[in-house]
């Protein structure tokens, strides 16, 4: 029960949410927070003092082989997730329009999902997190919650524990050391994990964001998209090339040379994603975390983070269609009691189990320490093909009110398009 009391202790010692200020979803400010054109990312005042490392970076161990297949929720797993939806619902879904028009999550939203421990999860007990056990389990209940209420929302929410996660699995002492104070404090910084570029047809495997080798480090230089809040970040974990094998680096946003541009798409516009242009950045050799190998994890954990948030928004789009068509009449009766409206109800539902069970036996794969590669490969292909499938026949099974806005369908019909898409921005 030690995670999730933990997580309910932080909440009940939080004033921020009490559950008269939690409902209070009316009272959100939502700001503007995109801008126009390239401009410095180094607004914010925070500075990472850099600590030399003194051992061994310190990791969570893998999960213990249960001998069975079981993916039921532990009471910690339970305990969690409860809070998580229960935020969801009462703050994220009332705010989802919003945030959504303004492109971008409420600093309030943000303030009340840290404490929650998002960014804890992944991290050792012994440098300030939750656990000493990976839980990618865990990670995959909390994004599907999140995004059962409004992806864009859970995905801004989820920026930062992915950098967390990252430096967490892959850093170094001094790494270690160095960030993640940062992330177990009340003030958790807005980060972004960063691997796709604006291009067609893109590889996370060919990039053409460079680094290149100098006697004190590295130099970037390239073209980033979807990094999520970028213009609010103060620590960006980006993908680059490095004599021809894509790694990660750390890059503190500070760094001469850094650059964000507002980037809006068709979904996931609460995420207020940007473009992070690297003009000769200069970053020291402690910058590159984790080995190529790590970098190909990194990519895997990232897809099953996607799929964690397909299984909440096409879950919001079957409760809210099953509703709808049992209420909305035609022709005297129902349009539910029509065969065809009532089975393309009933596949959604299908879909829906198999992308959970194919992304749950990943996570459990993943936190155990087994090889992935094969799980995760299901479970994009699932949540990428059937996910977008969802949203489609969600606004289908709407009629002419799936393609207003008075309706929530339409926003997760565009959200979920960006699922078999999208690399980065979330980690599990």
């Amino acid at each position: 029960m030690g995670i999730g009391l933990a997580v309910l202790n932080r909440i009940a010692s939080s004033p921020a949410i009490d559950k008269l200020g939690l409902r209070k979803a009316t009272e959100r400010a939502v700001y503007q927070g995109a801008k126009g054109g390239f401009q410095a990312a180094g607004a914010a005042a925070r500075t990472f003092k850099r600590v030399k490392g003194s051992g061994k970076p310190k990791r969570q161990s893998s999960a213990p082989d249960a001998g069975v297949f079981d993916l039921t929720p532990t009471e910690d797993q339970e305990m969690i997730v409860g809070v998580v939806r229960e935020f969801a619902a009462e703050v994220l879904r009332p705010g989802a329009a919003d945030a959504d028009t303004a492109t971008d999550t409420s600093k309030e939203v943000l303030a009340q999902t840290s404490e929650f421990g998002l960014t804890l999860l992944n991290i050792p007990e012994s440098l300030g997190g939750l656990s000493e056990e990976r839980s990618a389990v865990t990670g995959v209940l909390v994004a599907e919650a999140l995004a059962e209420g409004d992806m864009g929302q859970a995905v801004a929410c989820l920026a930062p524990a992915a950098v967390a996660t990252a430096i967490s699995l892959w850093g170094t002492d001094e790494q270690q050391q160095t960030y993640l104070p940062a992330f177990t404090g009340d003030d958790v910084p807005a980060a972004a994990l960063v691997l796709a570029e604006p291009r067609a047809l893109f590889d996370p495997f060919a990039l053409q964001t460079t680094a290149t080798k100098t006697a004190d480090g590295y130099v970037l230089d390239g073209l980033k998209s979807a990094a999520v809040r970028g213009s609010e970040a103060e620590l960006f974990v980006v993908g680059a090339s490095l004599d021809g094998e894509s790694r990660l680096f750390v890059v503190e946003a500070s760094t001469s040379g850094v650059g964000v541009k507002a980037d809006p798409g068709m979904g996931l516009r609460a995420a207020a994603l940007s473009r992070l242009q690297l003009d000769g950045v200069t970053v020291p050799e402690s910058a590159l975390l984790g080995t190529a190998d790590d970098y190909r994890e990194c990519v895997r954990l990232s897809r099953l983070g996607w799929a964690a948030l397909a299984l909440g928004t096409g879950k919001a789009v079957l409760d809210y269609t099953s509703e709808y068509v049992k209420t909305r009449e035609a022709f005297g009766e129902p349009i539910a009691h029509r065969q065809a409206v009532a089975f393309m109800v009933a596949n959604i539902a299908i879909e829906l189990e198999g992308m959970r069970l194919t992304t749950l036996r990943a996570a459990s794969q993943a936190e155990q320490g087994m090889d992935i590669g094969r799980q995760v490969a299901l479970a994009r292909r699932l949540a990428g093909e059937h996910g977008m499938k969802i949203g489609t026949d969600g606004v289908q099974l709407l009629g002419g009110h799936g393609f207003v806005k008075e309706h929530p369908v339409e926003r997760w019909y565009r959200d979920l398009r960006a699922v078999g898409l999208m690399e980065g921005a979330v980690l599990v």
